[in-house]
């Protein structure tokens, strides 16, 4: 992992796992468009464990599958 990949390769590489990207492109939005995947888990908890260890400067942490039914997201 060290390459920068577009939200699509991303999704089309790690489906249904919790990614985290480091140095995020986002959109107007804020919607993240590429970036450079760090690490990549099916265990969410996993993943923000490794956030905190390097401590990226500007990261995002993407969930790459569908939400199950009654789950709520709170911004």
């Amino acid at each position: 992992m060290g390459e920068v990949l577009t939200i699509a390769q991303i999704e089309a590489q790690f489906q249904s796992e919790w990614v985290l990207v480091e140095e995020p492109q986002t959109n107007e939005a804020l919607e993240v468009q590429s970036g450079n995947v760090r690490w990549h888990s099916k265990d969410r908890e996993e993943v923000y464990r490794k956030a905190l260890e390097i401590h990226p400067k500007r990261f995002a942490i993407l969930y790459t599958g569908k939400m199950p039914e009654n789950t709520a997201i709170v911004l």
